[in-house]
């Protein structure tokens, strides 16, 4: 090609950014194709896109989910390689990530693209035929397609990646400057405080020591972004994505002890009354009190609308009777976010109210000392460090007053306006698992010591490396976009939900990869990788599983083709 330079296999500065800019163009044709064929095969007799159909078609509704994350993942990549080329930051590991990214996504948007390990979704399943593979095909996309990802540049992008093991710059991730002191500061706190401890913590399946809870408190974990007049920070969900993923480096328990708190203080932010938010506010931003979040229902998972759990007003106070599953911190919980069922006439969603439900922390003889509560640990193999409980209630009172809004039946729709922050966060968490993860196998790779060599020497080590490297940039940049779109008050959940879907199969395959890259010992539990396999499992589970993630962003997807 006449387009090269001689720093291996890259592309011309200014010509790279003008060739990502056409295939992104024809990715995008691409998925508008892609949308309408999948409305095709998923509209009823009325004309309309039928539920049942999107459900019964998954393959092509989450494939097209997936296509459209894909797209925006390289939307926010590009964007983010201008921001760093109009800041002067763009150096030659950021040109390699780009055009490495568009690469391998362009490549796979035809030749498949894996949902999971063994779900691989090409063109056919969505609806499209080789006139449409043919259309996308532009120069553009061939050309990087082919000299985007060489094994030269795989290896180039190892050996800048090595460089910066001991200063932790794998890539400028294109924050400014306020954010850039935040996240220096937290990954201190995640290497000094975090990082020498929490194998240990997974190892003996101990709750996260109380000192480290009380430091994160001391620095405005639980308040970030609570308004300044209750206690808190004052920040936006930019500076949440930052500190997540950062504490999440160190340990996804630490990690996830702010989310709890986010849930609780958005759902009192949004819909609650002056009273309650002046009440309880304060406590959440300052550590003061801890929340839980008590939703999920034995079998029903996902199905909120199923939920038993039954709350009945007796003058001043609501009894509650019922069961919950999977409540993360619950023992150590000093209030619970309890979406229960006050209205059994109610089917669905309409009969659910929220609850601010005041329990007493656990003792050191019982984890759950309140009347008309029980409680048993879950065990689990990873995410330890707060522990999952399954809880059962029988007449447990909650104070009238604590009904969230004062007003019954508000409850899933109180509760949905926190998933795109839930998802920002949750995508946050798993950039930082993956984070780990790739630190973890590079610094094995650059120790250990093979046929006379470091194994990073060897090709397809180095390769799982630069991958890495590559892919927790483009959905770090997914997540900031999400971040920066709820931020400045524009609808999010699409963005927030491809984020949330990429960014755990992203941190799925980066510990899986570390894993690899360690070889027998990676299998041993004295290894911190092992732990961050574990660890890294849960996140296409929890707060939407994939497969839920992918069905919501299939129907917006489909929204605009009725």
């Amino acid at each position: 090609m006449s387009e090269m330079i001689d720093a291996p296999g890259a592309l011309l500065l200014d010509g790279l950014d003008g060739l990502c800019e056409k295939a992104l163009g024809a990715a995008e044709s691409f998925k508008q194709q892609a949308i309408m064929a999948v409305a095709d095969i998923t509209r009823g007799g009325n004309g309309r896109i039928s539920a049942e159909l999107v459900e019964a078609n998954q393959y092509a509704t989450h494939g097209l989910a997936w296509l459209a994350t894909y797209v925006e993942a390289l939307r926010e990549t590009l964007n983010w390689s201008r921001h760093l080329a109009a800041e002067g930051k763009y150096g030659e590991l950021e040109q390699l990530i780009l055009q490495a990214g568009f690469s391998e996504y362009l490549s796979q948007i035809t030749g498949g693209i894996p949902m999971t390990l063994g779900e691989i979704i090409r063109p056919a399943d969505l609806g499209l035929d080789d006139a449409a593979i043919a259309k996308f095909k532009t120069p553009a996309v061939m050309a990087l397609i082919e000299a985007g990802y060489t094994a030269d540049v795989k290896e180039r992008i190892a050996e800048l990646v090595a460089e910066g093991m001991d200063t932790g710059h794998f890539g400028d991730p294109g924050l400014d400057e306020t954010f850039a002191m935040i996240r220096d500061q937290f990954r201190r706190f995640a290497n000094e405080e975090v990082m020498p401890f929490a194998h240990d913590w997974h190892l003996k399946d101990e709750l996260i020591p109380m000192p480290v809870v009380e430091k994160m408190s001391e620095l405005g974990v639980f308040g970030l972004t609570v308004p300044e007049k209750y206690d808190g920070l004052g920040l936006g969900k930019m500076s949440m994505c930052v500190v997540s993923e950062e504490l999440s480096r160190g340990y996804i328990g630490v990690g996830s002890l702010g989310t709890r708190s986010e849930i609780a203080a958005e759902l009192i932010l949004t819909g609650g009354t002056e009273v309650q938010k002046e009440k309880w506010l304060p406590a959440i931003a300052t550590g003061a009190i801890l929340p839980t979040a008590v939703f999920t229902e034995p079998n029903t998972g996902s199905d909120l609308a199923s939920l038993k759990t039954r709350a009945v007003r007796d003058g001043d106070v609501y009894k509650v009777t019922g069961n919950k599953t999977w409540i993360t911190h619950a023992a150590r919980a000093d209030v619970m976010t309890m979406l229960v069922r006050t209205n059994p006439n109610e089917p669905g969603y309409k009969g659910l109210s929220m609850f601010l439900a005041e329990k007493p922390h656990m003792t050191e003889d019982e984890d759950f000392p309140a009347d008309g509560m029980t409680g048993g640990e879950i065990e689990v193999l990873g995410y330890r460090g707060m522990k999952e409980y399954e809880l059962g209630f029988d007449n447990f009172e909650i104070k009238a007053e604590n009904l969230l809004g004062e007003e019954e039946g508000n409850g899933f729709k109180q509760l949905m306006q926190t998933f795109e922050s839930a998802r920002i966060q949750t995508a946050a968490r798993a950039l930082g698992v993956a984070q780990n993860a790739m630190e973890l196998g590079l610094r094995y790779a650059l120790d250990r010591i093979q046929f006379s060599r470091p194994i990073i020497k060897f090709p397809r080590v180095a390769g799982k490396l630069a991958w890495m490297a590559v892919e927790i940039m483009m959905a770090r940049q997914l997540t900031y976009a999400s971040a920066r779109a709820k931020d400045e008050g524009r609808r999010c959940d699409l963005e927030a939900g491809m984020a949330k879907l990429l960014g755990a199969r992203v941190a799925w395959n980066a510990a899986d990869n570390a894993l690899q890259i360690h070889g027998g010992n990676g299998f041993a539990l004295e290894y911190p990788i092992s732990r961050v396999l574990c660890d890294a499992r849960i996140l296409n589970i929890f707060e939407g599983a994939g497969e839920i993630q992918a069905q919501v962003i299939a129907r917006r997807l489909l929204e605009g083709a009725n």
